[in-house]
């Protein structure tokens, strides 16, 4: 019987989600499909129950629902319950259990692409929404020295900067634009853009929220936004001669955790990325 995967949200098209993952699955003679639904807010609980059928293996879950799908399921891990938020579905038996892979997902393909690793070194977090607070726990918890978070608006970035310092880690909330943030980007070693700027079809899709003249040449700098492949800051972090990584990486290794939680077999990583690539290069074309 072939089995089922997919990935739920509301809207859903835009997702590539289906393409890297159904390309694993051939890659390695895997009898499932992988598909997209589009779930309204109402039709969570219902399509949860669904999902606890035979032959489905489980799911990823996008926006609206990473929070809404945790009432529904029978056991949620520690990583999820701490990040608040769930992106993966497991079916076991009819048993669903949650998991969220985005951080460890964002520190899987920062080693693997440029071999970075979090202990000891210090990091700038450009952003403080949900995004920004999955990546501030996977660097935490990776060892990371101190890290500031730059947010538009103060409060929200204290509210991360106090989760940091909870868990044992030295941090600093500054205004996004200030003489702080300069400060700050000179002594990272990581800087990382969790805000929508730079996004194509966002309100700034052409901003950047540094400057190359504010990038050391020895830093990293990785953008979670992954449309356009070759984003604003990316392209700062080029002029500034610093190993850039865009946002693709993290959500085709999210993806790879969640494959391999489902088959239980080790997915081909460069299969996905390359196919996730192409599918983002003639969508941009």
């Amino acid at each position: 019987m072939t089995q089922r995967l997919g990935i739920i949200g509301y809207p859903i098209g835009h997702s590539i989600s289906p393409v890297f993952q159904q390309a694993a699955l051939d890659h390695l003679g895997i009898d499932a499909t992988y598909e997209k639904w589009e779930v309204t807010p109402e039709g969570v609980g219902d399509f949860l129950a669904r999902l606890r059928a035979p032959g489905s293996l489980g799911i990823n879950i996008t926006v609206p629902h990473k929070q809404a799908v945790i009432p529904f399921l029978d056991e949620v891990d520690e990583w999820a319950t701490a990040a608040g938020a769930v992106n993966t579905i497991v079916n076991h038996d009819g048993h669903l259990s949650g998991h969220n892979t985005d951080g460890p997902g964002f520190l899987r393909a920062l080693l693997v692409e440029t071999g970075y690793a979090p202990k000891g070194t210090r990091a700038l977090v450009l952003g403080a929404g949900g995004a920004a607070r999955g990546i501030l726990l996977a660097l935490t918890r990776g060892g990371v020295d101190s890290i500031v978070i730059a947010n538009r608006t103060l409060d929200r970035a204290q509210t991360l900067a106090k989760l940091a310092l909870e868990n044992g880690v030295e941090s600093e909330a500054i205004p996004l634009s200030s003489d702080a943030l300069t400060e700050a980007a000179a002594g990272a070693d990581l800087i990382v853009n969790c805000t929508t700027m730079g996004m194509s079809h966002g309100p700034d899709e052409h901003g950047s929220p540094i400057s190359a003249a504010q990038i050391p040449a020895t830093a990293i700098v990785n953008d979670v936004v992954y449309t356009p492949l070759l984003t604003p800051i990316l392209k700062e972090a080029a002029a500034a001669k610093a190993t850039g990584l865009g946002g693709l990486h993290m959500l085709v290794y999210q993806g790879v955790l969640s494959f391999q939680m489902w088959t239980g077999v080790d997915a081909p990583a460069d299969v996905m990325l390359a196919a996730a690539t192409v599918e983002m290069t003639s969508r941009s074309a």
